[in-house]
């Protein structure tokens, strides 16, 4: 998960002689980060952002994800783009790459950049964590919608947004406006993924869903059957394509198959789930109408 607040403005942050993990509390931008050594396995990093968990790392396996909604993301994109293929991919939100890595791996041909608000933060990473180098992965350190609206136009086949202030994605990186220029951004047949994080009453959720479907002539959520149920706070991962998702037989079953089992809802139950709510719109986020 990435944080909002106001950070150091920098260029792609260049690559550093890795110094290793360091465990403990380290003071970043945006506050706080605490390196945590995983208990349960020897490789295994966990980092926190100001008390919250951000990240998982498996020094010796970047394919070991080990957050449930992340697997969830990493099976979606699979079952759209074989492993040969050239994946030009946007992350908004870095945390400690997690995804970057796995994709890189999944996907050796594949050109990332992965956006990060806290430029301190990007600057441990980089030297904690074996991260690909450019031009494989860019870290590249900014406020991801002034990023997304600088890119070329049909420069990216992936964008995942992963950005939260505690447990909200600000709302400048949900509005219709920012999907335009996501859209712009997104060459044909190309797929965009969020992270949402919302709470029982899934109002948040409804609405992302409604402005991505509005966007989008093709969508599709997954979470797991008590977070759709409004049984909890957790998170629900929402897709938008304008080709069709792939009918992949495998892809319901990867799903059910983790520690936390999964369903996949196709455009049609997106657009129920999203019927009634609004779209989001620059002028909630208090930002002025465009021109």
């Amino acid at each position: 998960m990435g944080r909002k607040r106001p950070g150091r403005a920098a260029p792609d942050q260049p690559s550093s002689d890795s110094a290793g993990p360091v465990p403990g509390r380290h003071e970043i931008d945006t506050g706080t980060c605490e390196l945590l050594p995983d208990q349960f396995s020897s490789s295994g990093w966990l980092l926190k952002i100001n008390g919250v968990h951000s990240s998982h790392i498996d020094l010796e396996d970047p394919r070991e994800l080990d957050f449930e909604y992340m697997r969830w993301i990493a099976a979606l994109v699979e079952s759209r783009f074989d492993p040969e293929t050239k994946l030009r991919a946007l992350h908004l939100g870095g945390g400690a790459c997690s995804m970057a890595r796995y994709f890189a791996a999944v996907y050796p041909n594949a050109r990332q950049v992965v956006v990060e608000l806290d430029g301190r933060l990007a600057e441990l990473v980089r030297g904690w964590f074996d991260l690909p180098r450019a031009p494989l992965m860019r870290l590249r350190v900014g406020e991801a919608r002034e990023v997304t609206e600088s890119l070329s136009e049909d420069s990216r086949d992936l964008l995942i947004r992963d950005v939260f202030a505690g447990d909200k994605t600000p709302l400048p990186l949900t509005t219709a406006e920012f999907l335009g220029h996501a859209k712009r951004v997104l060459g044909p047949g190309g797929l965009y993924v969020v992270n949402c994080g919302d709470a029982p009453d899934l109002r948040t959720a409804r609405r992302e869903a409604a402005t991505i479907a509005a966007a989008f002539r093709h969508t599709a959520i997954i979470a797991d059957p008590a977070m759709l149920k409004g049984r909890r706070y957790g998170n629900i991962i929402i897709a938008g394509a304008d080709v069709p998702f792939a009918e992949d037989p495998g892809l319901p079953r990867r799903l059910l198959g983790g520690a936390v089992p999964a369903q996949l809802w196709d455009d049609a139950k997106v657009r129920g789930f999203a019927r009634g709510s609004q779209v989001l719109r620059d002028a909630e986020a208090g930002l002025p109408a465009a021109g």
